[in-house]
Formats: structure tokens, C-alpha cells, sequence
């Protein structure tokens, strides 16, 4: 059963610059539709307890394996690449469903990092060299619909949208 949680300090600033391709009609961003959202401390424990949470969530979304893995990677790499990494850093994993698709994004606290807003999907199929990126967002690329980051050094938003049979 889906549930509004909310978290118990400000929203990480981050924002999303543009809408999706692909499933652009359906859900432009999570902030229109947040169904749930909670922030977690950024350290590596933690991505399994978000794992844990989303799952409450999406219980009996048909893509819901699908969905827990891209938030895996998703939260990893907020704490791998960003400042969410840093010593009282934190990550916010947002959650909007919308008929048969889930959108899940994961904001981060920014920092250096060497890509700029990029977006992926059926429509405008994009690859990359996987060593840029690592593995993680090639897995996310392979198992979700639409895929998509935004942000600055100030903070990012790494999105995903992964469509299924209710």
C-alpha cells in the first residue's frame, strides 16, 4: 500500500531541468505526483534500507525487482559521486507512480563531477564509453524505459521510469 512519508528536514537541493523523453506524457517530473519520499543518511548502509523502504512502497508493482535494483545503483552512486558521500551527508529517494509506470528519483548533494545533464530513453537512445559512468548506470540503462540526470555541482537528480503490467 502506497503511503505519503515525508522527511524530517529540508529537501536537498536539486531539481529537475528538463522532462523525460520517452514517457514525457505520462509523468513529467516526481514532484508533481510524489507519492513518497524520504531522506537517508549518505552512507553505504543505508542504500539497503532504502532498498527496504521503496519496497513497501511498490509492493505488488510487477517491476518491482526491476525498480529496487535502478534505487540501489541510484542511491550507490549518490554516495559514491557526490557529496552525499561526505562526512553528514544524505540522499532523498522520491517515488511517483502514474497508471503502469514508476518513477524514481534520487537526489544528491552535488560536488565535482565530470557529466552534465544527460537523458536516456526509447526515443532518443544515447551510449556512452561504461567506463565514464561505471557499471552501475548501465544497469539502470538495460532495465528501466527512460532514464535521465540533472543538476550541478549543487545538486543533482538522477531519475528512472520503468513501466509495468498492475
Amino acid at each position: 500500500m502506497l503511503s505519503e512519508k515525508r522527511d524530517s528536514g529540508p529537501m536537498i537541493a536539486a531539481r529537475l531541468d528538463r522532462g523525460p523523453i520517452a514517457l514525457a506524457d505520462t509523468i513529467r517530473t516526481a514532484q508533481e505526483r510524489i507519492l513518497a519520499r524520504r531522506t537517508f543518511p549518505g552512507v553505504p548502509g543505508q542504500v539497503s534500507v532504502a532498498r527496504r523502504w521503496l519496497a513497501q512502497m511498490i509492493d505488488g508493482f510487477a517491476a518491482a525487482e526491476d525498480v529496487l535494483l535502478a534505487c540501489s545503483e541510484l542511491s550507490t552512486n549518490a554516495i559514491m559521486h557526490s557529496d552525499s558521500g561526505l562526512p553528514g551527508g544524505k540522499f532523498t529517494v522520491r517515488l511517483a507512480i502514474r497508471q503502469d509506470i514508476v518513477r524514481v528519483e534520487v537526489l544528491d548533494q552535488g560536488g565535482l563531477w565530470a557529466g552534465g545533464s544527460r537523458m536516456y530513453g526509447l526515443e532518443g537512445e544515447r551510449t556512452e564509453d561504461a567506463s565514464q559512468c561505471g557499471r552501475g548506470l548501465t544497469i539502470v540503462a538495460a532495465i528501466t524505459d527512460a532514464w535521465g540526470i540533472s543538476g550541478d555541482h549543487q545538486g543533482r537528480t538522477t531519475w528512472c521510469e520503468i513501466r509495468s503490467v498492475l
